[in-house]
């Protein structure tokens, strides 16, 4: 979840009163590092995944799932091989917003071989047996964007009541018991959201009509202790929520490159931007929350009103008299412009910036678009701060800036190397959804790995209007987008325009640059019209040496998305809504009770476990992931790599 810095939590009245020292010295912070290592040259690629995990208890003879809140009990012994024997650790586990939630993420990152695609999925299932293994009887843990039930009443094990008065989010529906408080970071973000906002954050996502929800459908909250005031911002016909945890108690799949220098990081970030939506329509698994069935199928709306700690002024409800700007978006969705030279003449919506900043980086030497992206980012105020952190040491230190950097979640994220680090300039891919099984979630990994390698290779250009990714952005979430939206796609990604190197060329080219298709037609082509993503990536690999058995995994991999991309295979969410809508106790009112979460959960943990199988969702799986590479090919890594 971002930078977890240690020490005593500030009040929001403390916070506010020292945020624009943050942004000073997080700029002057950016500054140094940016002259430090502008330079940096040479890094080979490194790649991993983090996914998070929920923790979920069984009662078998109730018939009833609960979320389990032991995190805090787990990681101290999941940690133990990192403290003691970094070298030997396999994985590493890090706390979440949740006390029902773990993030796992290999020991050590993935490098340039094909090869390193064969141990993903075997690296995930050690994990998984990793976790399994200090679990108590009836306890799993499962690899779901979204617990069905989140903020029905008895949701979690042992049970806690929310508290609407007294709590850090005054929520009606998820008590403070299931955030992490092990670390103070996550409490202190939940009340200083809402004290930013001044206000409860508000979640409505719109209900699934079935043939006997009430029209118009508007829940009756006074008995969770709503007086009129509490659920005030309830719209009809919606699912209401009213927390940071139903978003940030959410799960998903990212992945972080290491690039072989700055520019190429830009390029990454700017050529993956317009895939988020992509990846965020192929990967939809959240299509019930908080025990209703939702009319859409994605996690992202809600998690980014679920930190929207805009005030009003800054929403444009109200003048602006205190506060500084009006912020089009919260500080979790999509980015806003582009890095690269190339991408500048998409940067089609305006970008609000904190101008003092900007100058600041001007005048250090810093281009105006990397410039006026750091910029961007610390409209925001610091919503957490720890007092040992306020005085800091900017030749050596980056907290400040990392305090901005890391609480602007975004569905992509340019990453300068940490100080004193061998790390280099990084991208962070953020849009995926958790998925199910071990085999889903290595397969979407190795996919967006793969694209990258392309990307690169060919020299390809996805580059559309930053307002058409928007577009998709949203068009994604909708119920069955992969079979009934279309997405703006650059038509030519072969074909470059020499005037795209120029940064002033701003605005879009007279010629349109992208077209509608559907997912299917963007993955696996539209005749002579598209060639497809998956036919790019299949000349690139039969241009490249690979064992045969990484060959047979790769091949695996792309089959599934290829045939979720086509609609041959269902994606979770639409498997989800399909499981319930189909199971016996469902009434047709979109209501998701005790039993059939039940019954959902438990078959989902059969498929995980490959006790169940499921040809509408996998079709057979079947990859010759290992646990390490041979060493007749891991002696390949010792060969000259340039840049």
């Amino acid at each position: 979840m971002g930078l977890l810095s240690e020490g005593s939590p500030l009040s929001w009245p403390e916070t506010k009163k020292l945020a624009d020292h943050v942004r000073e010295h997080g700029i002057t912070q950016f500054i140094n590092l940016y002259n430090l290592l502008k330079d940096r040259q040479g890094d080979v690629l490194k790649w991993g995944d983090e996914i998070e995990y929920m923790l979920v208890k069984f009662n078998h003879e109730e018939k009833k799932a609960q979320l389990s809140l032991r995190a805090q009990d787990l990681l101290p012994v999941l940690q133990i091989t990192e403290k003691e024997n970094p070298e030997k650790a396999s994985s590493l586990w890090r706390p979440e917003f949740a006390s029902y939630m773990v993030e796992g993420t290999p020991g050590k990152p993935y490098g340039g071989l094909l090869a390193h695609f064969n141990v993903v999925e075997a690296n995930m299932k050690n994990r998984r047996k990793e976790v399994s293994a200090l679990l108590e009887k009836d306890e799993h843990i499962l690899s779901i964007t979204a617990f069905p039930r989140l903020g029905c009443e008895g949701f979690c094990v042992p049970e806690a009541k929310p508290d609407p008065v007294n709590s850090a989010s005054r929520s009606l529906f998820f008590p403070d018991e299931a955030i992490y408080l092990a670390h103070p970071r996550f409490r202190t973000l939940t009340r200083n959201i809402r004290e930013r906002r001044g206000e409860k954050v508000a979640i409505n996502v719109p209900i699934y009509k079935d043939v006997n929800t009430p029209n118009p459908f508007k829940e009756d909250l006074s008995a969770l202790g709503d007086d009129g005031e509490k659920g005030k911002n309830a719209l009809p016909d919606h699912i209401y929520m009213d927390a940071m945890g139903f978003g940030m108690g959410q799960c998903c799949l990212q992945l972080t490159f290491q690039a072989c220098n700055i520019k190429e990081a830009r390029t990454l970030y700017d050529q993956l931007a317009p895939m988020c939506p992509i990846m965020l329509a192929l990967t939809a698994a959240s299509p019930i929350q908080r025990g209703y069935i939702a009319d859409t199928d994605c996690r992202w709306n809600i998690i980014s009103s679920s930190v929207d700690c805009r005030t009003r002024e800054e929403r444009g409800l109200e003048p602006l008299k205190t506060n500084r700007f009006r912020i089009n978006k919260s500080r979790y969705d999509s980015i806003d412009s582009y890095l690269s030279p190339e991408g500048n003449r998409y940067n089609d919506i305006p970008l609000v910036i904190d101008q003092e900043a900007y100058q600041r980086m001007r005048d250090a030497g810093i281009d105006h678009l990397l410039a006026q992206h750091i910029a961007h980012l610390f409209i925001r105020d610091p919503v957490s701060l720890f007092s040992e952190k306020v005085n800091q040491n900017d030749e050596e230190d980056s907290d400040h800036f990392e305090n901005l950097q890391s609480t602007n979640w975004q569905t992509m994220r340019f990453k300068p190397p940490p100080p004193k680090s061998t790390i280099g300039w990084r991208v962070e891919f953020r849009p995926c959804e958790a998925q199910i099984t071990d085999f889903e979630n290595a397969a979407y990994a190795c996919f967006i790995v793969l694209l990258t390698r392309v990307i690169l290779t060919y020299g390809l250009n996805f580059l559309i209007p930053i307002s058409k990714v928007d577009e998709n952005m949203q068009r994604a979430q909708k119920r069955d987008a992969v079979l009934n939206q279309k997405f703006w796609f650059r038509k030519d990604l072969v074909a470059q325009n020499s005037s795209e190197s120029t940064a002033d060329s701003v605005g879009v080219e007279k010629d349109d640059v992208c077209i509608e298709m559907t997912i299917g037609e963007i993955i696996n082509g539209k005749g002579d019209e598209f060639q497809g993503l998956l036919p790019l990536i299949s000349s690139y690999l039969s241009s490249v040496e690979v064992d045969a058995d990484t060959h047979c995994t790769i091949h695996q991999y792309l089959r599934l998305i290829q045939k979720r991309a086509s609609g041959e295979l269902m994606t979770i969410a639409h498997w989800m809504r399909e499981f319930v809508t189909k199971h016996p106790d469902y009434k047709g009112d979109s209501i998701v009770s005790e039993r059939i979460n039940y019954d959902l959960l438990t078959t989902m943990d059969g498929i995980q476990n490959e006790t169940i199988e499921c040809p509408a969702l996998l079709d057979h799986p079947r990859s010759k992931t290992q646990s390490s590479i041979p060493d007749p090919i891991r002696m390949a890594e010792n060969c000259p790599s340039t840049c």
